[in-house]
């Protein structure tokens, strides 16, 4: 078999992450289309509808044999309960967040999300940082203290997602070539599934299911929230594969760029003058972790 080529691979990786994110970026409008699906029905729909998606895949592409080999590894099994937790927490938390007028928060997580990433890579992955680097993460931290004191409210809505997609970042890079895409997405979801049935259940129980109940384009959009689920969690897992977590980190600016939009202009969600400072902040930080990452890879 020919060796792959390693610039090869890291350039599909920042690909890969690119779709992923932009993807990413279209969720709230779409997800705000489901209503009157409320928060937990849709997150359950999501992790069926995704499960189904994956197993057709892992049909399609005849790769069962892969998925049955990393079962048999208790190492990799282990790890990928652990991302479908963290994913689980990542939906769960960001489609509240969307129905509850929070879309600016989300995206606040989002734009914390790349300094998170590098941080874990320091912490856990034992990579170096430049200085430049350090104060990005000051000004990222001094951001949500601004957020916190001068708003009056705890952004856990954008704390929780930074930190939970940032360490499901980090756990498909720990588990690395050894899962595929496709095998670990299937996974994810299998162990979820119990989740999902316990509250459609718990749904159906007391406000009722809505799918099926509405219109038939409304069903039709909750049927596909399998594909717009997975589609780009399978870019992401590739790039994580592929890509390093500084990369990642870099490119993850994309999607809370377009939920901001969608939150200020669209959903027209206030933004007090100590929120735009503490946004400013955070886009400083970025901006600074951006222009060192150009400049040290020209260098390189």
């Amino acid at each position: 078999m020919k060796p792959l080529d390693p610039a090869r691979e890291q350039a599909l990786g920042g690909v890969y992450a690119f779709t992923a994110y932009l993807m990413w970026g279209f969720l709230p409008l779409y997800f705000l289309l489901l209503q009157p699906t409320g928060a937990w029905e849709l997150v359950a729909w999501r992790i069926v509808f995704s499960l189904a998606v994956c197993a057709a895949l892992l049909t399609v592409l005849r790769t069962w044999k892969r998925l049955f080999a990393i079962l048999r590894n208790r190492w990799l099994t282990g790890w990928t309960v652990v991302a479908g937790i963290l994913i689980y927490v990542n939906w769960q938390v960001f489609v509240i967040g969307t129905f509850t007028g929070h879309i600016i928060e989300t995206s606040l997580g989002y734009f914390i999300n790349p300094i998170v990433t590098v941080l874990l890579g320091v912490l856990v992955l034992h990579e170096r940082l430049r200085t430049t680097q350090w104060v990005a993460i000051g000004i990222a931290s001094l951001a949500v203290v601004v957020i916190v004191v001068g708003y009056g409210s705890f952004p856990w809505i954008a704390l929780t997602l930074a930190a939970s997609f940032g360490l499901y970042g980090l756990v498909k890079k720990q588990i690395g070539p050894s899962v595929d895409a496709v095998s670990g997405m299937t996974l994810e979801s299998l162990w979820l599934l119990p989740v999902a049935v316990v509250q459609l259940i718990v749904v159906g129980a007391t406000t009722g299911l809505t799918l099926g109940n509405v219109s038939a384009g409304h069903t039709a959009l909750l049927l596909c929230t399998g594909v717009a689920t997975a589609t780009p969690l399978l870019f992401f897992a590739a790039a994580a594969r592929r890509a390093p977590l500084t990369v990642i980190g870099m490119l993850q600016f994309l999607a809370p760029v377009m939920q901001f939009i969608t939150g200020f202009w669209l959903q027209g969600e206030p933004m007090p003058l100590e929120r735009w400072i503490g946004f400013g902040l955070v886009w400083v930080a970025l901006v600074i972790l951006t222009v060192d990452s150009v400049r040290h890879a020209r260098h390189r």
